[in-house]
């Protein structure tokens, strides 16, 4: 039985800690595999393979960086266009008003630094961040996740959340524990 909690509720989901990196990511592939899509997890280290297992395909930066790559382009192009054919036309050594080739490494920088800058402020607002305040923080033990342990969460949210069903299947996970997270 599937029970989706309400955000108005103080319950945040069930966290599971384990003692090892590998033990983590085989929860987290189980835990995909049975279904749950509201989950995270929580390393003092970089796991390989653990953004796949639990589900995080999605590639939502790319298409803020590939626009600010074209805005910066058409900036950079657009702003000498503009001072050299019609703010300030300047017959300089005969060459033409609008000369493309000197326009080039101006236009490459700004579409370099467009992009750069698009690329680190859309990664930092498509993960939420700055998150001074986080519902996993008020877990006991969560301090060690920056230190020695591994966290694995299924938010109340999820589809499949039952806090009773979800909490007798962490733990047949093997962790080290399994807690409440509260709001």
């Amino acid at each position: 039985m599937a029970h989706h909690e309400s955000p108005s509720t103080p319950h945040h989901g069930l966290m599971a800690e384990f003692d090892s990196a590998q033990a983590l990511l085989d929860a987290a592939h189980k835990v995909a595999g049975a279904g749950y899509t509201r989950t995270d997890a929580y390393s003092p280290i970089p796991i390989h393979g653990l953004a796949e297992a639990l589900g995080m395909k999605e590639r939502k930066v790319a298409p803020f960086v590939l626009m600010g790559g074209i805005v910066g382009m058409c900036t950079g192009y657009g702003l000498q266009y503009w001072t050299s054919v019609f703010s300030y036309p300047m017959n300089i050594g005969g060459r033409p008003f609008h000369s493309w080739v000197s326009f080039i490494p101006v236009t490459f920088e700004l579409t370099i630094l467009f992009a750069a800058f698009s690329a680190g402020i859309s990664m930092i607002v498509l993960n939420g961040l700055p998150l001074p305040y986080h519902p996993v923080f008020n877990a006991k033990r969560f301090s060690l996740a920056s230190q020695e342990s591994f966290f694995l969460a299924i938010e109340a949210t999820d589809p499949k959340f039952d806090a009773h069903a979800t909490a007798t299947f962490l733990a047949s996970l093997h962790p080290r524990e399994v807690v409440s997270v509260d709001h």
